[in-house]
């Protein structure tokens, strides 16, 4: 079936459905990386809006990568797949992931894009394939990972914030504290950004880098991340007799470090998770223009600017709905706690991606907020709104699964000839 301009049909279809996938993408999975900072108050609505849109716009524009996997996480065996059923199954699984997206972000549930697009892939290929096509060893991996990944990071965002705590907030002298460890807390955050960015924010690029050199760069980075933190916690110093509270200078400090770390998340998930979007589409391009169905697919950079401004577009509209909901319904968050946080979220992102293991960036963050309002005590958190999480991580991969099978048929009763 062609359409106009001699693009066939499905194509545009299924560059709208990409649109739509990266919009719901950017309402409720972006929202994430910014949400403790809004809830903090290291950054206003519009401020974080205004940043996530550009590190996740630049992250999934110059780092998506030109190369994707047809079906994400390799949940299903492409030999048994016809060109048909792939097309009609990847356009089944853009529009239940993006639904069940929007439904989530609607009741302000932070769920996982890629638990979206998996359960959503599984769905079609179950029924229209056969259960055999199935990848069930994969997709235990996945349900592993929603107890692996929030779980890790909310015991290193509990350390985290007992060791801020202990060594700087709860001292005499808390400004002389920051002072000494402050410039080390630079160094940290900046080290882990470097990693961050080379094992998940430009892995699609193939640098290619090995650990030692990766562990280099990031090395030089955090350098230069202390020298500027030297500099920066001077100046603090210096407009200490013109300021408020000791504690409002300290967490001064603590709003760049979050806003840094936030902003590192930000990239690599752009760069990352791109792909739940574009891989589709990439996937029904292949099959549409040379008529075989392969592993991988090359992604074009009209598919990139359709992930990257959809992904905007998302973060601007709803975005504030999760937001809310992880900066400031789970638990009370400053910016030391935010901080705590967010460098817990990047430090599991970082030995996920080097050790392959699967986890969702949603969880990890969710868990991490989790992490640092424990560490105040269980009266700390709101348990119905962690019930109310939890049941909805339970029940992403069986929803998508649904609405997957519903869209196959829906889409296979539209487009066969």
């Amino acid at each position: 079936m062609e359409f106009l301009a001699g693009i066939p049909f499905e194509l545009w279809v299924a560059g709208v459905l990409a649109f739509y996938m990266a919009w719901a993408i950017g309402a409720n999975d972006v929202a994430n990386a910014m949400g403790t900072s809004v809830g903090s108050g290291a950054l206003t609505l519009a401020g974080a809006i205004v940043v996530a849109s550009l590190l996740e716009f630049l992250g999934a524009f110059l780092a998506g990568g030109h190369v994707t996997d047809t079906v994400r996480k390799g949940m299903i065996d492409m030999d048994l797949v016809t060109k048909d059923q792939l097309i009609y199954g990847m356009l089944a699984s853009l529009a239940s992931a993006a639904t069940l997206l929007l439904g989530a972000t609607r009741f302000g549930l932070p769920v996982s894009t890629t638990h979206s697009i998996v359960g959503a892939i599984v769905g079609f290929g179950a029924v229209a394939i056969g259960v055999e096509a199935v990848k069930w060893a994969k997709v235990g991996q996945i349900v592993l990972s929603w107890v692996t990944s929030p779980l890790l990071a909310g015991v290193t965002a509990f350390a985290i914030f007992q060791f801020t705590r202990a060594k700087i907030l709860d001292r005499s002298d808390p400004v002389s504290e920051v002072k000494k460890l402050g410039p080390f807390f630079f160094f940290f955050v900046f080290f882990v950004i470097g990693l961050v960015t080379l094992f998940k924010g430009l892995k699609n690029l193939k640098l290619d880098l090995d650990l030692p050199e990766a562990l280099l760069g990031a090395a030089i980075l955090g350098l230069v991340g202390g020298a500027l933190g030297t500099f920066f916690i001077r100046r603090v110093a210096r407009d200490e007799e013109q300021e408020g509270g000791r504690f409002d200078r300290v967490e001064r400090i603590f709003v760049v470090l979050q806003i840094l770390t936030a902003c590192a998340v930000a990239f690599a998930h752009g760069s990352n998770d791109v792909a739940n979007s574009i891989g589709p589409l990439a996937a029904i391009a292949s099959a549409v223009s040379t008529d075989e169905i392969a592993s991988k697919a090359p992604v074009a950079p009209w598919m990139l600017a359709i992930g990257g401004v959809g992904i905007v577009i998302g973060l601007a509209t709803w975005g504030y709905r999760v937001m809310e909901t992880v900066g400031k319904r789970i638990t009370e968050l400053t910016p030391s706690r935010g901080f705590a946080a967010e460098l817990a979220a990047a430090l599991t992102i970082v030995l996920a991606s080097r050790f392959g293991i699967p986890v969702s960036t949603t969880h990890t963050l969710v868990g991490a907020v989790l992490g640092v309002g424990l560490a105040r005590g269980i009266g700390a958190l709101d348990l119905r709104v962690v019930g109310s999480i939890l049941a909805s991580w339970v029940a992403t991969l069986p929803i998508a699964a649904c609405l997957s099978i519903f869209f196959y048929f829906f889409f296979k009763g539209l487009l066969s000839p």
